[in-house]
């Protein structure tokens, strides 16, 4: 053991802090979370908790467990700990790894895995050795094979690695490889999931034996112990996302071997087998391997639906429990992004699909850094419809991928029987039968269509069911459903389906089951987006229902019901500014308002709502503007010094951006919704906006900048007089946060203060000599974004955006760079829709090219192919379109044909068509 000894009065007071945790108090729990907290700045803190860990017996084993966990808690302190401390630390957590009790190894194996993480294998080898020696010791293999099993899967990267010219995985694996075979069944699972875990690096140590590992795979298949057969499925998914060649050859006894799997009485190996099919769905260049399985797969996917006993137990689905109050702990934290501009994009565009409102999805976090040590790797998936992700969401899930993949091909396999489910007098049958209905909506609706005059009707007819499960996924499924029930192709469409589907909705939003409210609310949200201004005539009726709820609801299904407000006004617009509707709307809300404190997270989804609101209001939010405003500008402010007390004292905890963001957010939508309507408050009331405003332009977090930059834009377009004597200052942090690569979560914040600067530059107008100073700085900047090839593609779009309209107002200082950018601005504007932004930026470019056509030669092709592109330009733009093409074409007419000839025939038809040239 090191030289490290415990001071006695500081082992004490980290003792008694230890002891008097134990206290189930809540207060007595805050003031002691606090003091634990400042224990960490004690340069041997780890040392002291190592200590009471190993070298304690006398303490009751609850006490020295707890030093463990807090120990593993704060493993990462060991990176700056003095070389004594740390070797202390290490030597420990490994003598308590021999203890005599059972949870003071557990508590210690923790730590092993946390330092080793932290300090990376490389920097601890001797740990590596002793753990692979006791691999051999009856005593204690198995507990150095499960702190082995979590290392392999935390951090697989770090331990393929080299050490003084060795690869310990080169030892390892082997090693893993052999105990496969052991007669103890929890040996055997480590030893498949250690393996296991090297896949997705491409570990070249495992796959020098990797015919060895599919041979292993193979005779551990039917094993007698479901843990080595979950850790068997789960290698197979991971050879089939990293290495399928390696499968292909043996697929038809793979498959084989899954289709059982996937129907094992064990649910957690049924789950893992059904990963398969997802893994195998969602790579498209295995479909061809995957297509003569669709007649097998999809039914056990359907028959996986079905909720299982221990579901229906948690979820305790028959009440009506409307009026009783949630736990707290059933409302999942909500993360609010900010407002950000982007542009669309004609079509869809693969992986830039919303976040989906879905009955059985997991929420995809792409996390690079997925071998890093994580201390939270418990959270549960956030979804809907039950505890966790589990066999029925998994299948769903796959039958989501499926009919994206198969369409038609899937829809015929499955119809018969999905209408025998359909028809079950089996509630559960009926159920799952629904769930995949909506599963297949996205990929299958081409082929689905014929079949929805029936579906549709059946479904809004379901949601009578008493069973509240069924009526909530079919809500679900309905909101899947809703673009083709919301499409305006006649009155009879209409009424048959649109208006049922509406009423049925309404109707589930104040049902008497919570969880039905939830579906019925997030549905009914979904048709709103679908629906849009179709949506106008029916908005006394829908209004008049959603203020119902806000007297109905608990608090988990009130954020949802904000979401819905918002999502409502967002798409009918100034529709809703009707005095009529304003009188409905606004008590409820101004209820809420007033009963919630500064500092509530529960106004973060109102002002949210709020933001949408006002924008749609416009001028008949205006008697509730000054309020709205003062609170707003209250809350920046209060933020803004709370942060600055933060700056000054690091011990202090960060404060949350949140209030600030949705605040900054809500400012927006006033401007955006009563324009020079604001007049008054911004000169009158204190604190000044524009003093505060200009504080979050350099905040430190990149959310803040983010909104505080779209309010910058969104001021210049509703409310340019104000702005424009604080944009000297303004400004030069804009051009500040123009980057052509910038770190992933600054990406947002350059993409708002991009956009701002085109609204800026078209609201001084046509070579105004204030805003001319900047032009160079703007310029210089946005072209290198522009032509950057890693830059995001909605940065190149918003970029291109503002050297067009900076173009369009300053074309002598802009066009002679014309040469330099005029393709890359071509590519990156010609799949946007039109609308008023891209109408402003092509009449830039153009202007460019009438004052230099010459700086366009090298770009024809492009330039000629986003003018076809638009499918309705603005009089204004077409009419420079025409006078361009027509220009070039009499500059030099044998040129001109020479070059149209070697564009590709669907341009050279739309510019004869369109332009006669």
């Amino acid at each position: 053991m090191a030289s490290w000894t415990p001071q006695p009065a500081g082992l004490q007071e980290i003792l008694q802090t230890i002891r008097d945790s134990t206290d189930t108090q809540n207060k007595v729990q805050r003031t002691i979370t606090h003091k634990l907290n400042s224990f960490t700045r004690v340069p041997d803190y780890i040392a002291y908790l190592a200590y009471i860990l190993s070298a304690m017996p006398q303490e009751e084993d609850q006490i020295r467990t707890i030093a463990g966990y807090l120990l593993k808690n704060n493993a990462r302190l060991i990176l700056n700990a003095s070389s004594e401390v740390a070797q202390y630390a290490k030597s420990a957590v490994l003598s308590a790894f021999r203890d005599s009790s059972a949870l003071i190894r557990t508590a210690a194996g923790q730590d092993i895995v946390a330092f080793l993480g932290a300090l990376e294998p490389r920097n601890w080898p001797d740990c590596l050795e002793q753990l692979l020696t006791m691999l051999d010791d009856p005593n204690n293999q198995e507990a150095a094979f499960s702190v082995f099993e979590k290392a392999c899967e935390d951090f697989p990267r770090k331990l393929d690695i080299e050490i003084n010219g060795t690869r310990p995985l080169d030892f390892m694996i082997p090693k893993f490889l052999m105990l496969s075979e052991h007669p103890s069944a929890k040996m055997r699972s480590h030893a498949v999931a250690c393996l296991s875990y090297f896949v997705p690096v491409s570990s070249q140590s495992l796959f020098a034996h990797i015919d060895a590992f599919i041979a292993c795979l193979f005779k551990r298949a039917s094993d007698e112990d479901p843990s080595v057969r979950r850790h068997v499925c789960q290698a197979l998914v991971l050879l089939l996302a990293a290495r399928p060649e390696k499968l292909m050859p043996e697929m038809a006894n793979v498959a084989e071997y899954m289709l059982y799997s996937t129907k094992d009485k064990n649910e957690s190996v049924a789950l893992e087998a059904c990963e398969f099919w997802l893994t195998f769905a969602e790579d498209p260049e295995l479909a061809p391997y995957l297509r003569p399985l669709l007649g097998r797969v999809a039914p056990v996917l359907l028959d996986c639906m079905v909720y299982g006993e221990d579901d229906l137990i948690w979820l305790e689905g028959d009440t009506e429990d409307t009026a009783v109050p949630d736990k707290e702990s059933d409302i999942k934290p909500r993360h609010y992004g900010g407002k950000a501009h982007g542009m669309e994009r004609e079509g869809p565009q693969n992986g830039e699909e919303g976040t989906k409102r879905g009955a059985y999805g997991e929420e995809n976090l792409d996390d690079d850094e997925d071998d890093d040590y994580d201390l939270d790797d418990d959270d549960d998936f956030a979804d809907e419809m039950s505890t966790e992700w589990n066999l029925r969401k998994c299948a769903a899930a796959a039958l989501d991928v499926l009919a994206v993949r198969f369409g038609s091909d899937l829809l015929s396999v499955l119809l018969s029987p999905l209408k025998d489910k359909l028809w079950s007098t089996d509630w559960l049958e009926r159920e799952s039968a629904i769930l995949a209905l909506g599963a297949m909506a996205e990929g299958c609706i081409d082929a689905i269509e014929e079949h929805l005059k029936v579906l549709v009707p059946y479904l809004i007819n379901t949601l009578n069911d008493p069973k509240p499960l069924v009526r909530s996924i079919t809500c679900w499924t309905l909101g899947r459903y809703a673009s083709w029930c919301t499409q305006p192709v006649s009155e009879e469409h209409k009424n048959q389906y649109f208006i049922p589907t509406m009423e049925g909705l309404l109707r589930m939003v104040l049902d008497d089951n919570k969880r039905v409210q939830e579906a019925g609310c997030s549905a009914f949200a979904t048709l709103e987006e679908d629906a849009g201004t179709e949506l106008i005539p029916y908005l006394e009726p829908v209004l008049r229902n959603l203020v119902f709820a806000f007297q109905k609801y608990q608090h988990k299904n009130m954020l949802i019901l904000y979401d819905a407000v918002g999502t409502l006004a967002d798409s009918v617009g100034r529709a809703l500014s009707n005095p009529t509707f304003v009188e409905i709307l606004m008590p409820p809300l101004t209820a809420r308002w007033s009963k919630l404190r500064d500092d509530d997270d529960d106004l973060i989804p109102l002002l949210e709502c709020l933001a949408s609101v006002t924008i749609a209001m416009g001028p008949g939010f205006a008697p509730y503007a000054p309020l709205v405003f003062q609170r707003c500008i209250n809350i920046v402010h209060q933020q803004l010094l709370c942060y600055q007390a933060y700056q000054q004292n690091p011990d202090l905890d960060e404060p949350e951006k949140t209030f600030l963001v949705v605040s900054l957010d809500l400012l927006s939508g006033l401007a955006q919704g009563l324009g020079m309507g604001l007049e008054p408050f911004i000169l009158q009331m204190q604190p000044n906006l524009f003093q505060l405003l200009t504080v979050c332009l350099k905040h430190p977090q990149a959310p803040v900048r983010q909104s505080a930059y779209a309010l910058v834009g969104d001021l210049a377009m509703s409310c340019f007089s104000l702005l424009r004597p604080q944009l000297p200052a303004i400004m030069n942090e804009l051009i500040q946060q123009l980057d052509p690569e910038p770190k992933v979560e600054f990406i947002s914040a350059c993409n708002n203060a991009a956009w701002s600067v085109g609204e800026v530059a078209l609201r001084y107008g046509r070579d105004d000599p204030e805003f001319q100073q900047w032009v160079n700085p703007l310029i210089s900047r946005l072209i290198p974004i522009l032509l950057h090839p890693k830059a995001p593609r909605s940065l190149h779009e918003n970029a291109a955006v503002s050297i067009g309209r900076i173009g369009l107002m300053h074309p002598v200082l802009v066009a002679p760079l014309l040469p330099e950018f005029a393709q890359a601005w071509c590519q990156a504007l010609y799949e946007i829709r039109d609308n008023e932004e891209k109408d402003s930026a092509f009449r830039g470019l153009c202007t460019l090219v009438q004052v230099n056509p010459a700086g366009i030669a090298k770009s024809l092709l492009w330039f000629c192919n986003a003018i076809v592109r638009w499918n309705n330009p603005s009089q204004e733009l077409n009419a420079m379109f025409a006078q361009l093409l027509t220009g070039f074409r009499n500059h030099d007419p044998t040129g001109w044909r020479a070059q149209v000839a070697t564009f590709p025939p669907t341009i050279q038809e739309r510019l004869a068509a369109r332009y006669g040239v």
